[in-house]
């Protein structure tokens, strides 16, 4: 038996994390890691205090056909993503989180808003392993230096 790679030991890992979700549309999950040790994970939920979809028993935004991608406000999730949960929960640790990795499964792009988030906190890579089994590698500082809307 061959041991996985550390990306693929820790996408496993996201996978698993991801099944935390409250989220009845799309479960994402986000391990950040620095020099090879887990510092934060994080999925897509509500925020805390609010109740979530799971609790309450449908999504807005199927209930009310809105499509993916669109209208993210009108989400229980807004601002919730993985990817900025694991970077709150870093945060909120005391956990740095410069030059580090986050790995990412569950959904098949970056929001701008995760984007901004992950560069700001100096995430050097990004791992994404997508529903179709896509695997995705960007360096922020290298790949996501032109803003969408200049695109």
């Amino acid at each position: 038996m061959e041991r996985p790679s550390w990306d693929d030991y820790f996408l496993k890992i996201s996978k698993v994390v991801a099944d935390r979700s409250s989220c009845l549309r799309n479960k994402v999950g986000a391990v950040i890691v620095k020099d090879k040790d887990i510092i934060s994970t994080g999925y897509n939920g509500s925020p805390q205090y609010q109740k979530n979809c799971l609790e309450i028993g449908f999504c807005y935004r199927n209930k009310n056909n809105i499509p993916s991608g669109t209208q993210l406000e009108r989400c229980r999730a807004v601002g919730s993503h993985a990817e900025s949960n694991a970077i709150s929960l870093a945060a909120r640790n005391g956990h740095s989180t410069s030059d580090s990795t986050i790995y990412i499964t569950g959904h098949s792009v970056v929001c701008n808003q995760c984007k901004a988030l992950i560069a700001n906190a100096n995430i050097k890579r990004v791992v994404l392993l997508t529903p179709k089994n896509e695997l995705f590698e960007f360096i922020p500082s290298r790949d996501w230096t032109v803003h969408s809307v200049d695109e």
